[in-house]
């Protein structure tokens, strides 16, 4: 245990001095070890694919379930879009020194804000490799330092895109401590990452729920987070038929064990009847488990019973709970009781519906006739995420590179004093 401590010490100095070194680096040097990075991993392909494999080849004889080995699966187009991923943000704008907000005042001073980097990052993720690579790209175009732990299962694959990481670093001049993998699966360094509040400044979890609570309840630094994701779809009795079955449709079955993915479905009563038949026969023929009211399950007799805990389920599989409602009142009633703050739609053709659900759901994304699962910082137009945040404080949504990034006032003077 005290070598790990040493060891994580070691590397909160190192993030440390290095972040101090990132927050002067200039944007055409930070974009140069994007670019090199996404060449050296276009260049070592075959090196992290044989890397990878033995992590996949230990998942499958530990047992691991196939939805993690299959996150964990690393293919000669995911390292190309990890390439790409890195370029996409070498484009994206600097936004670090940029001032903004700036005025006179009384006295003859200015007071602006500069946008700035955090500092130093603690990313903490499982199972998907490819983290590692927009992890670093984000961090280092947003002038952070950043410090790196993923999954035991991945521990060869991460380090073989380490190497590709500091080797852009090294061609463009930068330190290598920039960006730091930890090297050890022992679980005590976790425990010593999200306690180094002299070293690290804000701490982001990517992973299941008990990692996220785990990292919540014993972090003393800044957490970044979301623990669940249950999403909604209400479709309102002014909704468009077949523009509501589309959008429940893909916002279930596009893909199922993720974050943006909607877990209950919302029918207003005056249209249950005629929308609840021909969507629930869409589910079903994609074998999605439905669980509804009384209400849902007297026109969809297929249905299962819901129960009380079903409502905050999030299931990350094929499984939707349904219920029907009196209308929006309910809905976003229903919503404040058991959602998660994530990500909610309407589907409504009524103006006045649609800007009462935006104002009144308090998630990091409303969205209006648009499935859940746009919410990403891609989609966003952000260029890559960190991740989603469903605090209220600092980042809220999908955190890109401003929200990696803080404000502090200055002032410019031209003498004055204050009397």
């Amino acid at each position: 245990m005290d070598d790990i401590k040493q060891y994580m010490k070691g590397i909160g100095q190192a993030a440390r001095a290095a972040s101090r070194i990132m927050a002067q680096a200039d944007t055409a040097t930070k974009n140069r070890a994007l670019t090199e990075i996404a060449t050296a991993l276009q260049n070592q392909s075959a090196q992290l694919l044989a890397e990878n494999a033995k992590d996949v080849a230990a998942a499958r004889t530990s047992g691991l379930d196939s939805a993690s080995v299959d996150r964990l699966t690393l293919t000669e187009q995911t390292v190309r879009s990890m390439a790409e991923g890195l370029l996409q943000i070498a484009q994206l704008p600097d936004l670090i020194g940029a001032i903004s907000d700036l005025s006179y005042r009384p006295s003859g001073i200015q007071v602006g804000k500069m946008r700035v980097p955090l500092g130093v990052i603690g990313i903490i993720y499982e199972s998907r490799p490819n983290v590692t690579a927009d992890a670093a790209g984000l961090c280092l175009k947003s002038g952070n330092a950043a410090i790196l732990r993923g999954g035991s299962e991945a521990i060869h694959s991460n380090q073989a895109i380490a190497a590709c990481v500091h080797a852009g670093l090294r061609a463009a001049g930068l330190p290598e401590t920039a960006v730091q993998v930890v090297a050890t699966t022992d679980r005590a360094a976790v425990g010593e990452l999200i306690t180094m509040k002299d070293y690290v400044d804000v701490i982001v979890p990517r992973g299941g729920k008990s990692l996220i609570a785990r990292i919540s309840e014993e972090a003393r630094i800044p957490v970044i987070k979301h623990l669940d994701g249950i999403c909604h779809v209400y479709i309102d009795d002014d909704a468009d038929l077949d523009k509501a079955i589309r959008i429940a449709d893909n916002a279930k079955t596009h893909r199922y064990g993720v974050c943006n993915a909607m877990e209950t479905l919302l029918v207003a009563q005056g249209v249950a009847a005629k929308m609840l038949p021909p969507l629930c026969k869409i589910y079903l023929e994609k074998n999605v488990e439905l669980r509804g009211d009384a209400a849902a399950r007297a026109l969809v007799p297929q249905m299962k019973a819901a129960t009380e805990e079903d409502w905050r389920t999030e299931y990350l599989a094929p499984i939707l709970a349904v219920r029907v409602v009196a209308g929006l009142d309910e809905a976003i009633e229903h919503i404040d009781t058991y959602g998660s703050q994530h990500t909610d739609s309407i589907v409504t053709e009524n103006y006045t519906k649609a800007m009462r659900f935006l104002r009144e759901v308090d998630s990091s994304s409303v969205m209006v006739n648009a499935s859940t699962r746009f919410a990403d910082g891609f989609e966003y137009g952000l260029g890559a995420e960190i991740g989603i945040s469903t605090d209220k404080i600092h980042a809220r949504g999908p955190v890109g590179l401003e929200g990696l990034t803080s404000q502090k006032f200055i002032v410019l003077g031209s003498g004055q004093i204050r009397i």
